[in-house]
């Protein structure tokens, strides 16, 4: 790093804005959200989701109540136009959801657009062109007046294919990229030019999307960019203001409510701060910061676990343990103080007052999650490490949210019997918990077939004292065990899943992969983890879906011949 950074980075210049309004404003109101995780967060992974996640992600992001989704970018791929289709032609979008796809200001790549939205009870066209100085003069060398024009003429195309499609109820969403490092009279001129082309109207209002496309100043300096431009846009009335802030600075959240109480209408963003780069700003964090202020953020994430192992699922990227509201530690104390001052705290809240709790900004019980995990045993606690324990002396590295339930066991027995644990003893519960819960149904034997597209199981099991053999076909071995265990009326989802390699111990045998799997009772909002160990994965996986039955206790109560 340089010693002297002023000789190669500048600060952004200040916004001259007279008697700014924002600084003394609140957020009264939910915004108009857009969720583009199936665009730009999608553009952002390393693998970037296959059809079967990105409808599994469509139809989480409706299930959450997102009512604008940003689906894709059809004219830069096959795949992307290919998904469109099926969204419209298979009738996968609410009649409440409005879908959006991007497109950049080029006539062959806006028509290519179209053509994938044909049928579309409701669609919005984006469409963008970099404004800033740089852009202009290094990558594209246009002038000003060619970068308007390139603007205007994308959009009066955008304007006429949409009369040419009456049956569609069409709206119109312009980005001038690079918003925050365009000079504001310049992005004022494309914005006033784009929306005059397009004729908005109240009634026929126009999207100004004003990016953050790369954070380069301060959260304030955005709002006053922000404010300026509300004040001065001609049509304002005609005119929603939309915000889409990066994370490149690591302020993409307080961004987005400064620009909020600076006169934005929506906000474009990504669950939990997914997209390029360091991301999109994170609506889950965005929605809930409002509902603990106590404005409805009109996003349901009751259960929270639940959208964020679909999340995980779908873009094969985990949560940080420390993200706001969602990471498996935020609602966990280990220091002693804390945990005194929070269960003093629960025994003081009363069930209809205002939420006054030490250290929980939120009760985790409004987004499903539970008190268990709210303290926790660690090698400082005096209880002993568990988790270390386990991995160091017996290879068993567990999930973080099966350390939270195996220290719930730890606590309850060790309420029970006094004195501390050795790590045999932890040993030994891990085992009786998880490994050696075989009542009332036990694992036999298991063999897979092919059926067509489809993996098949036929899965022998054993309950109380009867033999069954049971088929399934489903996904994979674990999907076709699930519709297997229907046949005995055992229903359950599997809600996560992890596996790992262990080397031989002196206590697990010679088994070489362990197998973890949350799973839940269909119609129960109970959870728990099942453990399987065995030297073959499959069948690992298999006495783990075996364990989390017997631990949830739900076989052999609505049993129907097998």
């Amino acid at each position: 790093m340089l010693k002297q950074p002023a000789t190669k980075y500048t600060a952004f210049p200040p916004v001259n804005i007279d008697q700014r309004q924002w600084p003394s404003r609140s957020i009264t109101s939910a915004p108009v959200w857009m969720s583009t995780d199936l665009r730009d967060g999608n553009q952002a992974l390393f693998e970037p989701m296959n059809a079967e996640r990105k409808m599994r992600m469509f139809k989480t992001l409706c299930e959450v109540g997102f009512k604008e989704i940003e689906v894709a970018f059809p004219s830069a791929s096959q795949t992307d136009f290919d998904f469109v289709r099926k969204l419209i032609e298979d009738k996968h979008i609410p009649d409440d959801v409005t879908i959006e796809v991007l497109a950049p200001a080029r006539e062959a790549l806006i028509r290519r657009t179209f053509e994938s939205l044909k049928g579309a009870r409701r669609a919005i066209v984006h469409i963008y062109n970099a404004t800033s100085k740089p852009f202009r003069e290094i990558v594209f060398g246009m002038s000003k007046a060619e970068v308007v024009a390139m603007a205007v003429a994308a959009v009066k195309l955008v304007k006429q294919l949409s009369e040419e499609n009456p049956a569609t109820e069409w709206v119109l969403e312009y980005s001038p990229e690079n918003f925050t490092a365009t000079e504001l009279d310049f992005a004022l001129e494309v914005c006033n030019a784009v929306s005059e082309a397009w004729d908005a109207r109240p009634d026929r209002k126009i999207i100004l999307n004003l990016p953050t496309t790369v954070e380069i100043a301060t959260p304030n300096v955005y709002a006053d960019q922000i404010e300026w431009m509300h004040r001065n846009l001609a049509r304002r009335d005609s005119i929603l203001i939309s915000l889409h802030p990066h994370n490149d600075r690591g302020t993409a959240v307080a961004a987005a409510e400064l620009g909020l109480m600076a006169g934005a209408d929506r906000v474009e963003g990504c669950l939990f701060g997914n997209g390029e780069r360091t991301g999109n700003v994170d609506l889950v964090t965005l929605a809930l910061n409002l509902y603990t202020q106590g404005v409805s953020p009109n996003l349901d994430f009751s259960d929270i676990n639940a959208v964020a192992r679909n999340f995980e699922y779908c873009t094969q990227m985990p949560i940080h343990p420390r993200h706001p509201y969602v990471g498996d530690l935020v609602f966990t104390a280990f220091s002693g103080t804390h945990q005194d001052a929070i269960k003093k705290g629960f025994s003081a809240q009363e069930a209809d007052a205002l939420w006054n709790l030490p250290y929980l900004p939120i009760d985790p019980a409004d987004l499903g999650r539970s008190y268990d995990s709210v303290i926790r045993i660690n090698s400082q606690s005096g209880k002993g490490g568990v988790a270390y324990l386990l991995e160091t002396e017996y290879g068993v590295v567990m999930p973080r949210r099966l350390q939270v339930e195996f220290s719930a066991e730890v606590q309850r027995y060790t309420d029970q019997h006094g004195g501390e644990m050795e790590a045999s003893d932890i040993w030994a519960l891990f085992s009786q918990t998880y490994l050696e819960a075989g009542n009332p149904v036990s694992y036999v034997k298991h063999q897979l077939f092919e059926d067509g597209a489809a993996q098949g199981i036929r899965l022998t099991v054993e309950m109380n004292g009867e033999t069954h053999v049971l088929t399934g076909e489903g996904n994979g071995p674990i999907d076709a065990a699930v519709h297997a265990l229907r046949k005995l009326g055992i229903t359950l989802q599997v809600r996560s899943y992890e596996e790992r390699s262990m080397g031989s111990s002196r206590e697990g045998g010679d088994a070489k992969a362990c197998a973890f799997m949350e799973v839940m009772q269909a119609g129960n909002e109970r959870e728990c983890y099942g453990v399987g160990m065995d030297a073959n994965i499959v069948t690992a996986s298999i006495k783990a879906l075996m364990s989390g039955v017997n631990r949830l206790n739900i076989a052999g109560r609505n049993v129907k011949a097998a």
